[in-house]
């Protein structure tokens, strides 16, 4: 079984189920639940001044702050602590980074189930993590 678990959370049900599998099928372990603020780049940053990025970051770390409340709610429903982290960028990216820096063993992400598909499909940054995690990643479909 793995100590150390990453899970990304973004309030989503997706990510509220796999927080909950987390807890649920690694007991003992130790769990961090991350939330992402995303940035945007490209086209549209270029007509973005530096200054009004800036208070767009901090309003998406209390946001992020506020969902990782209910990340923690939900572990002391299960009988667990856990740890919580924010990173600002892209999503994947930096679930693989911090995956990579902090050593943790295992990624348990949400995905979405897409109607009207001749295949499953992963959502794309469950999809994007999947195929550049250097650890395990189990993805929890509902």
């Amino acid at each position: 079984m793995s100590d150390r678990l990453l899970v990304p959370y973004d309030g989503s049900a997706p990510a509220k189920d796999a927080l909950e599998y987390a807890l649920e099928k690694f007991p003992d372990a130790d769990v961090t639940a991350l939330y992402v603020v995303p940035v945007p780049d490209g086209y549209w940053t270029a007509f973005q001044d530096p200054e009004d990025r800036v208070p767009a970051v901090e309003r998406g770390r209390d946001d992020g702050r506020d969902i990782l409340d209910e990340a923690v709610d939900i572990a002391t429903d299960h009988g667990h602590d856990i740890d919580t982290e924010i990173a600002t960028g892209k999503p994947d990216q930096e679930i693989v980074e911090l995956v990579t820096v902090d050593d943790y063993e295992t990624v348990v992400i949400g995905s979405h189930g897409r109607e009207r598909m001749s295949r499953i499909m992963l959502g794309s940054v469950a999809e994007k993590v999947v195929r550049r995690s250097p650890v395990p990643v189990i993805v929890v479909r509902d």
